[in-house]
Protein backbone atom coordinates (compact mmCIF):
# COMPACT_ATOMS: atom_id res chain seq x y z
CA UNK A 1 0.00 0.00 0.00
CA UNK A 2 1.26 3.49 -0.76
CA UNK A 3 1.21 6.40 1.62
CA UNK A 4 -1.01 9.38 0.97
CA UNK A 5 -0.19 12.92 2.06
CA UNK A 6 -2.07 12.53 5.34
CA UNK A 7 -0.16 9.34 6.18
CA UNK A 8 3.12 11.14 5.47
CA UNK A 9 2.13 14.06 7.68
CA UNK A 10 1.08 11.66 10.44
CA UNK A 11 4.43 9.85 10.28
CA UNK A 12 6.33 13.15 10.31
CA UNK A 13 4.38 14.33 13.36
CA UNK A 14 4.98 11.07 15.25
CA UNK A 15 8.71 11.14 14.49
CA UNK A 16 8.89 14.53 16.18
CA UNK A 17 6.66 13.54 19.11
CA UNK A 18 5.61 9.91 19.54
CA UNK A 19 3.46 10.86 22.54
CA UNK A 20 0.83 12.62 20.44
CA UNK A 21 -2.64 11.43 21.31
CA UNK A 22 -5.27 10.62 18.70
CA UNK A 23 -6.91 13.93 19.64
CA UNK A 24 -3.69 15.90 19.02
CA UNK A 25 -2.96 14.03 15.79
CA UNK A 26 -6.49 14.67 14.59
CA UNK A 27 -6.12 18.40 15.25
CA UNK A 28 -2.82 18.55 13.35
CA UNK A 29 -4.11 16.51 10.44
CA UNK A 30 -7.63 17.95 10.35
CA UNK A 31 -9.15 14.54 11.12
CA UNK A 32 -11.36 13.27 13.88
CA UNK A 33 -9.49 11.56 16.73
CA UNK A 34 -10.93 8.19 15.68
CA UNK A 35 -9.76 8.65 12.07
CA UNK A 36 -6.28 9.66 13.25
CA UNK A 37 -6.16 6.68 15.62
CA UNK A 38 -7.22 4.25 12.88
CA UNK A 39 -4.58 5.61 10.49
CA UNK A 40 -1.91 5.30 13.17
CA UNK A 41 -2.97 1.73 13.92
CA UNK A 42 -2.94 0.84 10.20
CA UNK A 43 0.56 2.28 9.78
CA UNK A 44 1.72 0.23 12.78
CA UNK A 45 0.09 -2.95 11.42
CA UNK A 46 1.58 -2.41 7.95
CA UNK A 47 5.06 -1.98 9.42
CA UNK A 48 5.62 1.69 8.66
CA UNK A 49 5.88 2.30 12.40
CA UNK A 50 8.17 -0.27 14.00
CA UNK A 51 7.90 0.92 17.58
CA UNK A 52 8.32 3.81 19.98
CA UNK A 53 11.47 4.63 21.94
CA UNK A 54 12.69 7.16 24.45
CA UNK A 55 15.67 9.23 23.27
CA UNK A 56 18.18 9.29 26.11
CA UNK A 57 20.93 11.82 26.73
CA UNK A 58 24.26 9.95 26.59
CA UNK A 59 26.15 12.64 28.53
CA UNK A 60 23.63 12.49 31.39
CA UNK A 61 24.14 8.71 31.42
CA UNK A 62 27.91 9.12 31.74
CA UNK A 63 28.64 8.09 28.16
CA UNK A 64 31.07 10.87 27.28
CA UNK A 65 32.73 9.22 24.27
CA UNK A 66 30.88 8.51 21.05
CA UNK A 67 32.88 6.79 18.35
CA UNK A 68 32.76 4.95 15.09
CA UNK A 69 34.84 1.83 14.56
CA UNK A 70 35.59 0.37 11.17
CA UNK A 71 36.24 -3.36 11.39
CA UNK A 72 38.22 -5.20 8.74
CA UNK A 73 37.95 -8.97 8.68
CA UNK A 74 40.94 -11.08 7.75
CA UNK A 75 38.82 -14.15 7.25
CA UNK A 76 35.45 -14.11 5.51
CA UNK A 77 32.69 -16.66 5.48
CA UNK A 78 29.24 -17.24 6.89
CA UNK A 79 30.50 -18.76 10.13
CA UNK A 80 32.84 -15.82 10.83
CA UNK A 81 30.13 -13.29 10.05
CA UNK A 82 27.66 -15.07 12.32
CA UNK A 83 30.21 -15.32 15.11
CA UNK A 84 31.05 -11.62 14.82
CA UNK A 85 27.34 -10.70 14.80
CA UNK A 86 26.85 -12.73 18.00
CA UNK A 87 29.73 -10.86 19.61
CA UNK A 88 28.20 -7.49 18.67
CA UNK A 89 24.87 -8.50 20.17
CA UNK A 90 26.51 -9.06 23.58
CA UNK A 91 28.01 -5.58 23.81
CA UNK A 92 25.67 -2.80 25.02
CA UNK A 93 28.18 -0.08 24.14
CA UNK A 94 27.84 -1.01 20.47
CA UNK A 95 24.56 0.72 19.66
CA UNK A 96 24.54 0.28 15.86
CA UNK A 97 26.36 -1.94 13.40
CA UNK A 98 26.31 -2.03 9.64
CA UNK A 99 27.92 -4.22 7.00
CA UNK A 100 29.60 -1.99 4.47
CA UNK A 101 30.87 -1.82 0.94
CA UNK A 102 34.36 -0.45 0.45
CA UNK A 103 37.44 -0.95 2.56
CA UNK A 104 35.88 -1.87 5.91
CA UNK A 105 33.56 -4.84 6.38
CA UNK A 106 31.64 -3.35 9.33
CA UNK A 107 30.97 0.06 10.78
CA UNK A 108 30.11 0.22 14.47
CA UNK A 109 28.69 3.15 16.40
CA UNK A 110 29.69 3.02 20.05
CA UNK A 111 29.13 4.98 23.26
CA UNK A 112 31.66 4.56 26.07
CA UNK A 113 32.18 6.21 29.44
CA UNK A 114 35.74 7.30 28.61
CA UNK A 115 38.69 6.65 26.31
CA UNK A 116 39.91 3.79 28.51
CA UNK A 117 36.57 2.01 27.99
CA UNK A 118 36.83 2.51 24.23
CA UNK A 119 40.39 1.18 24.31
CA UNK A 120 39.26 -1.93 26.23
CA UNK A 121 36.43 -2.52 23.77
CA UNK A 122 38.84 -2.41 20.87
CA UNK A 123 41.76 -4.35 22.39
CA UNK A 124 39.98 -6.79 24.70
CA UNK A 125 36.81 -7.51 22.73
CA UNK A 126 37.05 -6.72 19.02
CA UNK A 127 40.67 -7.44 18.09
CA UNK A 128 40.80 -10.84 19.85
CA UNK A 129 37.95 -12.12 17.66
CA UNK A 130 39.39 -14.71 15.27
CA UNK A 131 38.07 -13.11 12.08
CA UNK A 132 39.11 -9.52 12.87
CA UNK A 133 42.28 -8.36 11.11
CA UNK A 134 42.25 -4.69 12.10
CA UNK A 135 40.08 -1.88 13.35
CA UNK A 136 40.12 1.85 12.77
CA UNK A 137 38.41 4.07 15.31
CA UNK A 138 37.20 7.63 15.07
CA UNK A 139 36.08 9.68 18.06
CA UNK A 140 33.24 12.13 17.62
CA UNK A 141 34.34 15.63 18.61
CA UNK A 142 30.92 17.25 18.17
CA UNK A 143 27.69 16.08 16.61
CA UNK A 144 26.49 18.83 14.28
CA UNK A 145 23.26 17.12 13.32
CA UNK A 146 21.56 14.68 15.62
CA UNK A 147 19.64 11.68 14.37
CA UNK A 148 16.70 13.30 12.68
CA UNK A 149 13.37 12.05 11.39
CA UNK A 150 13.33 10.07 8.17
CA UNK A 151 11.95 11.91 5.17
CA UNK A 152 8.33 10.94 4.55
Amino acid sequence: MTLDETDSRLLAALQKDAHLTAQELGERLHLSPSQAGRRRQRLETEGYIEGYRAKLNPIRLGLAVQGFIQVHLGTHGPEHSASFARLLATRPEIVSAWTMTGDADYLLRVYCTDLSSLNRLIHDVLLPHGAVAKVHSQIVMDQLKHDSPLPT
